[in-house]
C-alpha cells in the first residue's frame, strides 16, 4: 500500500501551509542527492518527499487527497505517477532549497546520470460520463490532437552540450563546492538540434496529428478526478519521450438520481390513496429499472434502502446503496365529494397522527443516512 503523504513529511492533516513547506524543506535537504551520493535509499526518500509536497502544497489537490486518498489521482496527481524525474523536482521546487545547493540543480548520483532525456508536454482533456457509465466502468474512444515528430525530420548532436542535454557549473556553498546542472539553453535539454525538417514542421521538427486514443475508465470515478494515459501527450524532439494525456472526469447530471459519494438518492412521489392502501412502483437505478413494493400505511419521508444498488467504491470496498425517499403527494384541489369525505374523516381516529418508535424524526433519518 502506498505510504500516506502526511506520514512521509511527518505532519498532521491539520498542518498549515508553512508547516508543510518547512517539513518538506527539512526532508529535501536531509536526503538531497548532493549530500547522499550513490545512496539509492536517500534518493527514494527525496522523491517521496517531493511527491508528497507536490500534492499537499496545492489546495485543490490536497482537498481531493484528503477526500479520496491516492486513488483521487490514479497515478497522475504527483511525481509517483511516473514520467517525472529529478530535474522536474528541481525545476518545480528549486526555490525550496534557497542558496544551499546553488539554487536548483544537482550533481550526478549513482555513478552519474548520463544524458538527460527530454519529455514532451502533457495534454489535458475533459470527458463527460453518465452515472450509468460511472457505475459500470467504460472504455472511451477519444480523438486527440497531439504533436508528433514530422516524417523526414533528422537531428544532430547539440554542439553546446555535446548531447548531454545539460550544462554544469561549480558553485561554492556553505556545504563546500557543489556541482549543479541545468538544461542546455541551446537545445532546451533535448541534447539534439534540428538537422533537417519538412516545411510543415515547427521549429522543433514536430507537427500536429489527430489520433484516436482508447481510455479505460474504472467504475466509481468521481467528478474532478484525473486519470493518466501514459505516452499519449505531445512527443519530444529527437530521442525524447512523449508526454502524457491527462483525462479529467466530469459527471453528467442524472434526471432522477442524485449521487452522494457511493450512495444514490431517488425521490419517489406517491398519491395519498397509494400511501394508505399500499402499491408497487417502478424506479430508476444505474443498472436499469426495478419495481419496489410500498407497504400500506407508509409515512411521507420514509427512506427505503436498496443495498448494493449504488456506485462501486473506487478503492474496491463494495458498492453503495440506493436510498428511495418516499414523498406522499397531498392534492392541492378537491371536488365537493372529495372535500366532504375528508371533512368527515377530520375527527376519525384512523386519521389522527400516532407516530410509533419506528417512525423516526427527520434528524434521525438524516443521521441514519450518514451512518
Amino acid at each position: 500500500m502506498k505510504e500516506d503523504y502526511y506520514d512521509i513529511l511527518g505532519v498532521s492533516k491539520s498542518a498549515s501551509d508553512a508547516e508543510i513547506k518547512k517539513a518538506y524543506r527539512k526532508m529535501a535537504l536531509k536526503y538531497h542527492p548532493d549530500k547522499n551520493p550513490n545512496d539509492k535509499t536517500a534518493e527514494e526518500k527525496f522523491k517521496k518527499a517531493a511527491e508528497a509536497y507536490e500534492v499537499l502544497s496545492n489546495p485543490e489537490k490536497k482537498s481531493r487527497y484528503d477526500q479520496f486518498g491516492h486513488q483521487a489521482f490514479d497515478g497522475s496527481g504527483g511525481f509517483g505517477g511516473g514520467g517525472m524525474n529529478m530535474e522536474d523536482i528541481f525545476s518545480q521546487f528549486g526555490d525550496i532549497f534557497g542558496g544551499a545547493f546553488g539554487g536548483g540543480g544537482f550533481s550526478g548520483f549513482g555513478g552519474g546520470r548520463g544524458q538527460r532525456v527530454a519529455k514532451g508536454s502533457n495534454l489535458r482533456i475533459r470527458v463527460s460520463l453518465t452515472l450509468e457509465e460511472i457505475a459500470n466502468g467504460v472504455e472511451k474512444k477519444i480523438k486527440v490532437k497531439r504533436k508528433i515528430q514530422a516524417p523526414g525530420t533528422t537531428y544532430k548532436t547539440c554542439s553546446s552540450c555535446n548531447g548531454s542535454g545539460q550544462v554544469t557549473r561549480i558553485t561554492n556553498t556553505i556545504l563546500g563546492r557543489m556541482q549543479t546542472s541545468s538544461p542546455c539553453p541551446t537545445c532546451n535539454g533535448a541534447g539534439q538540434s534540428i538537422d533537417k525538417k519538412p516545411a510543415d514542421a515547427d521549429a522543433q521538427g514536430l507537427k500536429v496529428s489527430e489520433e484516436t486514443v482508447s481510455v479505460k475508465i474504472p467504475a466509481g470515478v468521481v467528478d474532478g478526478m484525473q486519470l493518466k494515459v501514459t505516452g499519449k501527450g505531445n512527443e519530444a524532439p529527437g530521442n525524447g519521450i512523449s508526454g502524457d494525456l491527462l483525462v479529467a472526469i466530469q459527471e453528467k447530471e442524472h434526471p432522477t438520481l442524485k449521487r452522494e459519494g457511493d450512495n444514490l438518492h431517488y425521490d419517489l412521489y406517491i398519491s395519498l390513496p397509494d400511501a394508505v392502501l399500499g402499491t408497487s412502483k417502478e424506479i430508476d437505478t444505474v443498472t436499469g429499472k426495478v419495481r419496489i413494493k410500498i407497504e400500506e400505511g407508509v409515512q411521507s419521508g420514509k427512506i427505503l434502502r436498496l443495498r448494493g444498488k449504488g456506485i462501486p467504491n473506487i478503492n474496491g470496498y463494495g458498492k453503495g446503496d440506493l436510498l428511495v425517499h418516499v414523498n406522499v403527494w397531498t392534492p392541492k384541489t378537491l371536488n365537493k365529494k372529495q372535500k366532504d369525505f375528508f371533512e368527515a374523516m377530520r375527527d376519525d381516529e384512523h386519521f389522527e397522527p400516532k407516530p410509533e418508535s419506528s417512525d423516526k424524526s427527520f434528524f434521525e433519518k438524516v443521521k441514519d443516512m450518514f451512518s
